[in-house]
């Protein structure tokens, strides 16, 4: 059985502002478990394929995507820790579109020759700074959250108020991302009710009868997750 992402709603950041605290940081934690990983299985004409705005899944081509996100991890990451670090920083602004029309996610200015950019280079640049980002901030006191930074833009933004922006803006780049592999390769096979997040130790697929098996899976008290982030028993 397969479900059309187009089907789904797209992440709305109101959803995360009513959050606990621990609930964001745990979704947060989440990051590329979002991805479609059958986008490892795209040739380089997929992956760099641009879409007509009547798509409905975006303009930016499959790898110009994944290098956005990998930017923005780093743009965020730094800005989390000034944040903490400093007291009320001035946040500097980037300006994405320059990164994108510039083509240095298509790789338009490497020497001849030289390979193309790899996107698992993209999705392992987004996954360490997450996984360790995440690390750092579920260890932070709660007041820490509270800190102020100034933005250009936004004006006063808190630590919280980034951290929310910052895992809806993956979550909603996450949802463009896997319907242009869709486009290509079709639904993806849908694992099961109540399945894993990032690093879920448990038989996610307990909720829906499932007796398939999920290779690394242990099996915990009923009710009671195994604590890893993104744990499908939360």
């Amino acid at each position: 059985m397969s479900e059309s992402v187009l089907e789904r709603p797209r992440p709305a950041l109101g959803e995360l502002k009513a959050l606990e605290l621990d609930a964001l940081l745990r979704r947060a934690a989440i990051g590329v478990e979002h991805f479609d990983q059958r986008l490892f299985s795209l040739e380089d004409e997929q992956l760099d394929a641009a879409f007509l705005p009547d798509a409905g899944v975006g303009r930016w081509p499959v790898r110009v995507l994944l290098g956005h996100l990998a930017d923005a991890e780093l743009v965020f990451v730094h800005r989390f820790r000034r944040i903490v670090a400093e007291e009320r920083p001035l946040l500097g602004l980037w300006d994405e579109n320059a990164f994108v029309d510039s083509g240095v996610y298509e790789g338009k200015q490497r020497r001849p020759g030289a390979p193309l950019p790899n996107v698992g280079g993209f999705v392992a640049t987004i996954y360490t700074l997450r996984a360790w980002t995440c690390e750092w901030l579920a260890g932070l006191e709660a007041p820490q959250f509270a800190r102020k930074a100034l933005h250009p833009e936004r004006g006063t933004v808190s630590l919280r108020e980034l951290v929310e922006l910052n895992t809806w803006h993956l979550e909603h780049h996450a949802w463009f991302l896997n319907a242009k592999v869709e486009r290509f390769l079709g639904p993806a096979p849908v694992v099961g009710v109540g399945a894993c997040g990032a690093g879920c130790g448990c038989h996610g697929d307990a909720a829906a009868g499932g007796d398939h098996e999920h290779e690394g899976h242990v099996d915990h008290a009923e009710g009671e997750g195994c604590g890893k982030p993104g744990c499908c028993k939360g």
